[in-house]
């Protein structure tokens, strides 16, 4: 959401992340590693959280804050903050990446154990795929960038030969668990031994369970707190194929209990993506009206903020299918049985765009330059309508 904002918003939290490095660094000391670990909750950079499951283990947080800055500068275009101080950013990220696995001789795979992943409602698991999959991703993308980074942060960053190789040993040999049978990565090693079963299976008079079950029935349970293998498909959503996004989608989001602020949207844009628009409209109304129907009994602690910026993202990106890479910005606009129409306005590389979507689809360029937009698989040429024509 932020990145469709005006960018100097973005620009100046991504600075915020780089003034907090030298915390970051502190904090990977602490845990005896390399690099930089960015901390989960703080006032100056350094962990101030006091529960060592998300402290020590939920690591996943370093490679988001990564994938912040390939999201700044693929949506802006502007390159200015990651071939400098993103560049410090990626580097301290991909040095504790590259401490913090360790090479299974009996597997001969580089592995990470003992982390809590998205799922909050697991911890201390073994190959979290979303965490290997968006580890890998970091220490690729780091790489791909060093060559076009600052020649004075480079020389600075004194990256070695040995360090690249390293890097790209992991790449090349990490271990992600799958099952062939199912089609579907799964999201730890060993969660198929659950008893698997759906949610739906939960009576109502104990939802939301983190308010009527003990933690360590929580923890044994299949259940799933938000996104985790489907938020890396929702990430590196070009890697994969329809029919692997759409068998872990069908696999785990009867699982989910959505009791995250963060769960119903990234669901809604998926299925929208896959054509499920009936599961779409119903994820996209939990994340648009979670506080306003209390779903998780806990409005009163608080308004969730992360939900509110997801129901915008669940139209832009779920229903008007709104995608950028290559540097071409498309839409692929659905609209939603017993939906008239709707609107939304975004930002993209200096230019402001009206959306529209009803019986038919309008984009409108408001302002700035010229621009080639895709549209349903074709492309259309914007300019600002002249008030004098």
């Amino acid at each position: 959401y932020l990145a469709v904002t005006p960018p100097e918003v973005t620009r100046a939290l991504l600075q915020y992340r780089h003034d907090q490095l030298p915390g970051a660094y502190h904090n990977a000391r602490q845990q005896g590693l390399a690099g930089a670990l960015y901390p989960m909750v703080t006032f100056n950079g350094i962990e101030c959280h006091n529960e060592w499951e998300i402290t020590f283990e939920e690591i996943h947080r370093n490679a988001a804050i990564a994938f912040a800055i390939y999201q700044y500068t693929a949506y802006t275009g502007d390159e200015s903050y990651v071939n400098h101080d993103g560049l410090e950013v990626l580097v301290g990220i991909a040095r504790f990446w590259a401490d913090r696995v360790h090479f299974s001789q009996h597997a001969q795979k580089y592995m990470i154990h003992g982390v809590t992943g998205p799922n909050e409602y697991e911890n201390n698991v073994n190959n979290n795929w979303y965490t290997n999959t968006m580890a890998v991703w970091e220490l690729q993308y780091t790489l791909a960038r060093l060559p076009k980074g600052d020649p004075d942060i480079v020389a600075a960053l004194a990256v070695t030969d040995q360090e690249k190789r390293h890097w790209q040993a992991i790449i090349d040999q990490m271990y992600y668990p799958t099952d062939k049978k199912l089609g579907i990565f799964v999201q730890q090693d060993g969660f198929l031994d659950k008893d698997i079963r759906p949610a739906s299976t939960i009576p109502e008079t104990q939802r939301p369970i983190n308010q009527h079950w003990s933690w360590d029935r929580i923890l044994r349970s299949p259940f799933i707190k938000q996104a985790d293998v489907l938020q890396g498909l929702y990430f590196l959503n070009d890697r994969f194929s329809h029919a692997e996004k759409e068998r872990n989608f069908d696999f785990y989001e009867p699982l989910t209990v959505h009791e995250s602020s963060l769960s119903p949207s990234i669901h809604a844009i998926l299925a929208a993506e896959l054509g499920k628009m009936d599961t779409a409209v119903a994820l996209y109304a939990r994340t648009a009206r979670l506080d306003l129907d209390d779903y998780n009994h806990d409005t009163q602690d608080g308004l969730h903020i992360t939900s509110m910026s997801g129901s915008w993202l669940a139209i832009v990106q779920g229903f008007a299918g709104m995608r950028y890479d290559h540097d071409r910005l498309r839409f692929r606009p659905q609209l939603p049985k017993n939906w008239q129409r709707y609107q939304f306005k975004l930002t993209y590389r200096g230019r402001l765009l009206a959306v529209d979507v009803g019986q038919k689809v309008t984009v409108t360029l408001l302002a700035g330059p010229p621009i080639d937009l895709d549209i349903n698989g074709e492309t259309q040429h914007l300019e600002v309508e002249d008030d004098h024509a």
